[in-house]
């Protein structure tokens, strides 16, 4: 099991469009991830558990991985949120 604590940077935060993103690149892997804010610990591989979260602009989270590829999971969805998400920075979306 690995964790890495990373600060959401993206002007819309971790909601909708960014959250589906998100959760598309975690069920690209195999291992079982969670999403911690908070004390507040979700399924990154849910929707309405990442959602639930309310996760903004400059909220810091702790991403936690466990598996064959858990290494994979937390660098790879290190990389998507520091790289804005999906969202265009340009358009403020």
């Amino acid at each position: 099991m690995i964790s890495r604590n990373v600060t959401i940077q993206n002007s819309v935060g971790l909601h909708a469009r960014p959250a589906t993103f998100f959760i598309q690149k975690a069920n690209s892997y195999k291992s079982t991830i969670w999403v911690e804010k908070n004390d507040c610990r979700v399924n990154a591989k849910s929707l309405l558990g990442v959602l639930s979260l309310g996760i903004e602009k400059g909220t810091d989270i702790v991403l936690i991985a466990d598996g064959s590829d858990e290494r994979e999971a937390v660098a790879g969805l290190t990389d998507l949120i520091e790289n804005g998400l999906g969202t265009n920075p340009a358009a403020g979306v």
